[in-house]
């Protein structure tokens, strides 16, 4: 619930979500929780510039997985701006999009990075341009491990879930169950869709 007087806090989770895992909802969950946000959005990308291993699934694959993946929990929504707009997926462009959509002081933007995307962000297009725009933020893992944060940003530890997008991939190729590892939508949208095979 938003008080009165203070600006909407809006997180912004982008990522390849190739597939979306239980350790993405896990990580959202706790940064709303702890960063008091209002609601988050996923953000899946259309192809991502500094990612060697690009994604298996297409863009409007992972998009529909997402969808699925976050269904029921109100504090987060799928933004398909990325998807839409095709080719590279830069953070910086998109973060223009939505201080558009929302102009300073209608909101405070946090921008939400993995541990992977932290170590990646000085190679990013324009990351002084992305510290103005947004409060930058690293989900560190929160077992005591010590994780890299990029110099200017604050880290907010969220609960350990040892679970990979990979895993899930190798899983579903070899045959395993994903049972417990995504949400049974997306485990009966990725069997039904014929993924990773």
């Amino acid at each position: 619930m938003i008080t009165p007087g203070r600006a909407m806090r809006v997180g912004i989770f982008g990522g390849t979500f190739d597939p979306p895992h239980i350790g993405h909802l896990i990580a959202a969950g706790d940064a709303c929780d702890v960063l008091g946000l209002d609601t988050l959005l996923f953000v899946p990308t259309a192809t991502q510039p500094l990612k060697a291993d690009q994604g298996v699934a297409s863009a409007s694959d992972r998009l529909a997985m997402v969808r699925l993946a976050i269904a029921g929990d109100p504090r987060f929504e799928v933004d398909a701006t990325e998807v839409e707009r095709g080719g590279l997926s830069y953070t910086v462009d998109t973060l223009r999009t939505f201080r558009q959509r929302w102009p300073a002081g209608t909101a405070d933007l946090v921008l939400l990075l993995g541990a992977d995307a932290a170590a990646q962000f000085p190679h990013w297009k324009e990351p002084e341009a992305v510290r103005e725009l947004v409060r930058v933020v690293v989900l560190t893992r929160g077992d005591g491990g010590a994780e890299p944060v990029p110099v200017e940003a604050e880290a907010v530890a969220t609960r350990r879930v040892d679970v990979s997008s990979t895993e899930v991939r190798e899983r579903v190729k070899h045959g395993k169950s994903i049972r417990g590892l995504v949400a049974d939508a997306v485990a009966a949208y990725i069997a039904q869709s014929g993924l990773y095979r």
